[in-house]
């Protein structure tokens, strides 16, 4: 049973069904022949029975009497016999009932207190069963005779005959109405899941898109989406796979390439001095601690855009956290001889994860040092407009091309390769920025040009 589809199974209960509707309108048949046929026909013995026996009370069975019950039995449905005594009653109804003589004992000793007997059983000279019923009649001091009433029953098909074919009609009717109507659930319901079987082994196989066109609004429609979306969502996490592999391959390749590179250099001491291998292994240092900052940022930036992460949240004094990452940067600051103009707001309270918005203004204030001009200036703000808590860092050093502003963020983007390869960067300061802002329901924006130099506006939802 487990291995048929469900189609299958579907069919069978359809089958069950029918069988146990067909004894049940057995049964029902049944129970109408003997409960309203059977009980209708006894109530009309006893009726007729009693009423008949009634009229003879302190009477005699005369000829006339006799003559009377004669044609009673013409015009009735019913056979009636009366004698003066059990013993003729043979004579007149020489049949057994139910293979057995028609007066019992028992049935003698009933009679003789007053009270009737029914009789029922099969006649075997009529083919059929007969219900009858045996009453006394009564005289001033004692029984002065018997009336027998029986009748053939009719059978349950002669009862139902007109009745039968209706229900047979209407049965039959009723359940090809009802197939029709599975078999019509089939098609809008286990074809659409057939076809989604189908596109799941598809997707199992790694071929992820495949979606599944559809109008319905029902649960099956529902079902459908959920499939759209998972298997859309399954393309997007396979793209964003490539794509880390391809771009961690990339990044990965140059620092190895100089830590190989210089390695051997070192080992088969292909230097002219001690400083030149001084220099070397500087370079080797560089670029390990560049290659430790690129995998960590990769796997930091991976967990942000996974959507099952959640932020911490809980209120914070935003202000507080980019003094903290401010003064992170004092020394740097110093070297480069560049000038913080500061302008902050320190009441501004944000719902957010603290950890995560320091490291929103660690990496801005880390990309600002980075390409700023020495001795330049560094704007810093963070002021309260509306509904939102503006944060805004300008620093004036080499500016972003417009054609590459609306990229700027982007995993691995670089407007010059060799400014990143002498800062040190990765590429992914300002993708992990976008990421944690999105999280915070936030909004990032860059503008760049020669005069006013490269801005970074951050928009987080105040607390209100």
């Amino acid at each position: 049973m487990k291995h048929l589809s469900l189609y299958y199974k579907i069919l069978i209960v359809f089958s069950i069904s029918i069988g146990f509707t067909i004894l049940f309108a057995s049964y029902f048949l049944h129970f109408l022949y003997t409960e309203l046929y059977l009980e209708n026909v006894k109530e009309s013995i006893v009726y007729q029975g009693k009423r008949t026996a009634s009229h003879f009370h302190y009477g005699e069975l005369n000829d006339d009497i006799i003559q009377k019950i004669q044609w009673y039995n013409v015009v009735s449905e019913f056979e009636v016999i009366v004698v003066d005594d059990l013993e003729e009653l043979s004579s007149y109804f020489p049949y057994k009932v139910n293979y057995e003589t028609l007066i019992h004992k028992e049935d003698r000793h009933t009679l003789e207190k007053g009270q009737y007997v029914l009789k029922k059983g099969y006649v075997q000279e009529f083919n059929r069963e007969i219900l009858g019923a045996i009453f006394p009649i009564k005289g001033e001091n004692q029984l002065i005779g018997f009336i027998y009433i029986y009748v053939p029953l009719a059978t349950v098909m002669d009862v139902f005959s007109g009745s039968i074919p209706i229900i047979i009609l209407v049965g039959a009717s009723f359940f090809v109405l009802v197939f029709f109507i599975i078999h019509r659930i089939w098609k809008s319901m286990f074809a659409p899941l057939e076809t989604l079987r189908d596109l799941a082994l598809e997707v199992s196989k790694g071929n992820y898109e495949q979606q599944v066109i559809t109008d319905r609004n029902d649960e099956i429609g529902e079902l459908t989406q959920a499939f759209n979306e998972m298997s859309a969502s399954l393309a997007e996490q396979e793209k964003r796979k490539r794509q880390f592999t391809s771009d961690i391959a990339h990044e990965l390749r140059t620092p190895l390439t100089y830590i190989s590179g210089y390695t051997v250099a070192l080992k088969e001491k292909i230097y002219s001095s001690p400083d030149e291998a001084r220099h070397y292994l500087e370079i080797i240092e560089k670029e390990t601690e560049r290659l430790n900052k690129l995998i960590h940022d990769m796997i930091d930036l991976n967990y942000l855009q996974d959507d099952l992460y959640t932020l911490e949240k809980e209120p914070i004094p935003i202000s507080q956290l980019l003094l903290d990452a401010l003064d992170f940067f004092d020394i740097r600051i110093k070297e480069r001889n560049l000038q913080i103009d500061l302008t902050i707001s320190e009441d501004l309270i944000v719902l957010g994860d603290a950890k995560r918005i320091y490291q929103v203004f660690f990496n801005t204030i880390d990309n600002a040092i980075k390409y700023s001009y020495d001795h330049s200036t560094i704007s810093i703000s963070l002021q309260q407009e509306k509904s939102s808590i503006v944060y805004h860092i300008n620093n004036k050093g080499m500016t972003i091309d417009k054609e590459d502003l609306p990229r700027m963020g982007e995993r691995f983007f670089r407007t010059d390769q060799a400014r990143n390869r002498k800062t040190g960067g990765t590429g992914l300061g300002l993708s992990i920025v976008k990421e944690i802002v999105r999280l915070h329901g936030g909004s990032f924006h860059m503008t760049s040009d020669e005069q006013a130099g490269t801005s970074v506006y951050i928009h987080f939802p105040s607390l209100e």
